[in-house]
């Protein structure tokens, strides 16, 4: 294959297979487009090529083999699940190289140009978007200058605050190549900036998300040119490996009942929920939860926030494992959860003289996951539940069964916020049978891919309160970070 075929059929295989800057790795798998164009990079001779046309092929090489590289082990969702992504060998132009080896030791050593960071697409999110067309040595400068310029007013490479200028971590990784101080990167930046940045602003560098540019994978991300749907943070999803996930999820029950027509006390359970998850790869996170709970129990009208300022009980009441499975690779959002928490401290239950703050036993709760997207704004999240509360408790048996059932309908308006509405039911399985709904409005925002606050209300009611007309609601605050 000739050097201007690998160009057309570069440039026939990206407009195939990427869209608004992310790839389809699911067809591209499938029809293994890239084999004919692996083989051609291995054999390309360049002995007579222009500086232009030798700049170009390295550039659409680096970035096929890159793309080859997460096609032979999708799915996957980050470069990170392929050990050593960067240093592996490929046969480019007769010679071994690493995607490492062609960016730096063949192309920035042959040709200093900073605008190259902004056309070496790793596969990442936070790396510089790729295109639906190949380089060309006709077309090269221009087409450097146009990857700069978008990069540079994307606010994934540079975000201006109040006082702040939060710039990518190329621009650290290789200060060098942009001058060599953070002085000459601001000229930089500015230099391809139509709207420039004032002077005096401070330089601070953004996490850098790797999670992979897949146009299959409904994840979280702050790029604007992916579909909104594609953006929102998906509960039932696996985190990539080597990162963190730390979830604290506060939940204030309030509780009134009475005589049955006169409501005379109330009851306040406040449980904080703390989470936290490692992706020991794609499909597999391990971690710890940790339950903490404060309980009021007074005559009306006390408050709902009594709980807060003077409870009557607080205290750890349980900790263990858990674990978040996806076992299906192709159902990206779909995963088994399970966690087996202990009872931390004695007379949880209240039998002597405290009030009921928890179980006596442990608990064992697994979750089953699955979230569908509808169109680009929409989607739904079901769950299904397992959940043996007081497990081997006093009575060394199974207190108490549960299946709770969960229903969230999600509007996402933008690649920020979104609104949904939740519907809840779940049986007891005892010798007493009860059961327990709930249905509620809440509101997730994503200040940054990584940082996550939700908010949500629901009315709830179980046979009791049926029976006794009482009256009962949940108030929930959640915070989600990514590490």
């Amino acid at each position: 294959m000739s050097l201007s075929e690998f160009t057309i059929k570069t440039d026939e295989v990206l407009s195939t297979y990427v869209e608004a800057n992310v790839v389809d790795y699911v067809k591209l798998k499938k029809y293994a487009p890239l084999n004919s164009l692996v083989e051609a990079i291995a054999k390309m001779d360049l002995k007579n090529a222009s500086p232009n046309e030798e700049k170009a092929f390295y550039i659409n090489a680096y970035n096929l083999l890159g793309i080859n590289q997460v096609s032979n082990a999708y799915p996957i969702s980050t470069v990170k699940d392929i050990d050593g992504f960067f240093e592996i060998p490929h046969t480019v132009a007769g010679q071994s190289l690493t995607l490492n080896q062609i960016e730096h030791e063949v192309l920035f050593k042959k040709y200093p140009d900073p605008r190259l960071h902004f056309v070496l697409v790793c596969g990442a999110i936070s790396c510089p978007p790729i295109t639906d067309y190949a380089y060309t040595p006709e077309k090269l400068d221009e087409q450097l200058d146009q990857q700069t310029k978008l990069a540079v007013s994307n606010p994934i490479v540079v975000q201006k605050t109040k006082s702040n200028l939060n710039i990518s971590q190329i621009f650290k990784w290789y200060v060098k190549d942009f001058g060599g101080s953070e002085k000459e990167v601001y000229q930089f930046i500015n230099k391809y900036r139509k709207a420039k940045f004032p002077p005096g602003l401070k330089l601070k560098y953004q996490n850098y998300d790797w999670t992979l540019n897949d146009i299959n994978a409904n994840v979280s991300s702050s790029s604007s040119t992916k579909k909104t749907n594609a953006n929102r943070y998906i509960v039932s999803s696996t985190i990539p490996k080597g990162t963190f996930e730390i979830k604290l999820f506060n939940n204030l029950y309030t509780q009134q009942t009475g005589n049955g027509e006169i409501l005379t006390d109330r009851s306040n359970f406040l449980t904080s929920i703390l989470s936290v998850f490692y992706g020991l790869n794609s499909r597999i996170n391990v971690g710890l939860n940790a339950r903490y709970r404060q309980v009021s129990n007074n005559q009306l009208p006390a408050s709902a926030l009594k709980v807060l300022g003077d409870p009557d009980r607080t205290g750890l009441t349980a900790i263990g494992p858990q674990i978040r499975v996806a076992p299906v690779p192709s159902w990206k959002n779909f995963s088994i959860q399970s966690s087996f928490v202990f009872e931390v401290g004695d007379d949880l239950e209240g039998n002597q003289f405290e009030p009921y703050i928890d179980w006596d036993g442990p608990t064992w709760w697994t979750q089953i996951f699955n979230d569908f997207a509808i169109g680009d704004k929409f989607s739904l999240f079901t769950e299904v539940d397992f959940l043996i509360d007081d497990l081997g408790g006093k009575e060394d048996n199974l207190n108490r069964i549960s299946t709770p059932v969960i229903l969230i309908f999600s509007m996402t308006p933008n690649t920020k916020l979104t609104v949904y509405t939740i519907g809840g039911y779940s049986p007891y399985w005892q010798e007493n049978f009860d059961y327990f709904y709930q249905f509620g409005l809440g509101t997730k925002y994503q200040f940054t891919p990584n940082f996550e606050i939700e908010l949500l209300y629901s009315d709830f009611t179980n046979k009791f309160l049926n029976d006794n007309g009482g009256q009962a609601a949940t108030y929930n605050l959640g915070i989600r970070v990514n590490i």
